[in-house]
C-alpha cells in the first residue's frame, strides 16, 4: 500500500506490543488510513524493520513537550516520546492505555487517538482481515497476553 497517501501516526509501546505478541506487525504496514512511525524511545520494544518507520523526537518543541510529560511522572519514556511527536506534528497516536488516553485527551485535545481495536476495525473494513481472523487475534490476546477487549466479537464494533 502506498504510504505517501496515508496520514502519519506514531504508535506507542502498548499498541505495538499487541501486534508483536501475535506476530502481526505487518498489519500496521497495510493500514488504510495511517502510516505508522515508532519513536526512538519505543524502538526497544522490538522494532521490526520494514513494517514501521522510525522517527526521532528531535525538535525544540518536541523536546519541551517530552520534558513536560516526563516531569508529570505519569507516562513511560516511550509514551512521552510518542505523545510529544503526535502533538507537535499533528499526527495521530496509537495507544491502548486508558489512563494515558484520558490524560492525552485532557492535555492535548486535538490529538487523534487510535487503539488496537480501531486499527483492527479499519483493517476489517478494507478487507485486509476478516471478522473471524480479527476475533482469533482478540481471543489470542485475551488467552495468552492478558489484553482483553470489552466485546466478544469485532462484529459488535463494526
Amino acid at each position: 500500500m502506498e504510504t505517501a497517501a496515508r496520514t502519519p501516526a506514531v504508535i506507542d509501546t502498548s499498541a505495538l506490543i499487541n501486534f508483536l505478541r501475535i506476530d502481526q506487525v505487518r498489519l500496521l504496514s497495510v493500514h488504510p488510513a495511517y502510516s505508522f512511525f515508532v519513536t526512538d524511545h519505543v524502538r526497544g520494544a522490538a522494532f521490526q524493520a520494514g513494517h514501521l518507520t522510525e522517527t526521532a523526537v528531535d525538535t525544540v518543541e518536541e523536546f519541551r513537550t517530552f520534558a513536560k510529560l516526563t516531569a508529570l511522572k505519569r507516562f513511560g519514556l516511550g509514551e512521552c516520546a510518542a505523545i510529544a511527536a503526535a502533538f507537535c506534528r499533528n499526527w495521530a497516536i496509537a495507544m491502548d492505555d486508558s489512563n494515558a488516553t484520558k490524560l492525552v485527551n485532557r492535555l492535548f485535545p486535538g490529538v487523534r487517538i487510535e487503539t488496537t481495536p480501531s486499527i483492527m476495525v479499519a483493517l476489517i473494513r478494507v478487507r485486509v482481515l476478516t471478522v473471524a481472523q480479527a476475533d482469533g487475534f482478540r481471543n489470542e490476546w485475551a488467552t495468552y497476553h492478558r489484553f482483553r477487549l470489552p466485546f466478544t466479537s469485532f462484529i459488535e464494533v463494526l
